[in-house]
């Protein structure tokens, strides 16, 4: 006998924006207290391991980017993953004086640091933001959205807080196409930026080799446009620069 279709009320499986890499830790289950401690031990030193990994785009990228995602004045903002603060203090900027601008982040090593920027601060993850539903006129993530649990899950939390209209501005650092252009990513990210990580803090190293090893595995922008799209989000786009950087944006 042929099982029925599914349903509205079927739950669509887990989708991690890339596989358990047990290397590291043992399974998913342990993945969050991994990427938690790592940022929690590397706090202090992510500023100065940035602008190394960052390939000089830092804020004049970050504030262009939220510039052409909409970010107006007086707008009310969260920025998700926010770390030390380096998409939120060009989101306050941006907001000015009227707008609101909220910080969220699972470390609290991270959110230590982010305290200098002074905007309101909350300890959270992208699957369970602790905010009221259709609150926000945009939601940012920066160069974390290889570290959430459940792409699904975040994108319908994202939905849910935004108020329609609302915009969506995922910045992130895609694998490269073609041979040259991934293996000169790959000698750089995933070995010249760990080297000189591990000259501010031993941890600092693992977390950048960590980091190229997440870009390596991640799903691709495809998939990502498609769970942004099955969240019920529209106008999904994704720009990309210099071959690897990518902003990812959509509309409530």
């Amino acid at each position: 006998m042929n099982a029925p279709p599914p349903t509205e009320t079927s739950v669509s499986p887990a989708q991690a924006p890339h596989p358990d890499l047990t290397g590291y830790y043992r399974d998913a289950q342990e993945r969050p207290g991994f990427v938690r401690r790592l940022f929690d031990d590397t706090a202090v030193h992510y500023d100065r391991i940035n602008s190394v990994f960052s390939l000089g785009t830092g804020a004049w990228y970050r504030r262009h980017a939220l510039k052409r995602a909409g970010l107006k004045p007086g707008a009310r903002v969260l920025d998700v993953a926010c770390g030390t603060g380096l998409v939120t203090r060009e989101a306050l900027r941006l907001a000015g004086p009227g707008g609101t601008v909220l910080g969220l982040d699972p470390s609290a090593g991270m959110l230590a640091e982010a305290r200098a920027t002074g905007a309101p601060l909350l300890q959270g993850r992208a699957e369970q933001v602790p905010l009221p539903g259709a609150s926000l006129d945009m939601l940012t993530m920066g160069y974390a959205l290889r570290h959430v649990a459940d792409l699904g899950a975040a994108f319908a939390e994202f939905h849910r807080v935004l108020r329609p209209g609302g915009r969506v501005l995922l910045l992130e650092i895609g694998r490269p196409e073609g041979r040259l252009a991934h293996g000169l990513a790959r000698a750089y990210l995933g070995g010249v930026v760990p080297a000189l990580c591990r000259l501010a803090a031993p941890r600092a190293g693992t977390l950048m080799t960590y980091y190229w090893d997440t870009i390596e595995a991640c799903v691709p922008a495809e998939a990502i446009l498609g769970h942004l799209r099955g969240a019920g989000f529209h106008d999904v786009g994704c720009e990309t620069s210099l071959g690897i950087f990518r902003a990812y944006t959509a509309t409530r």
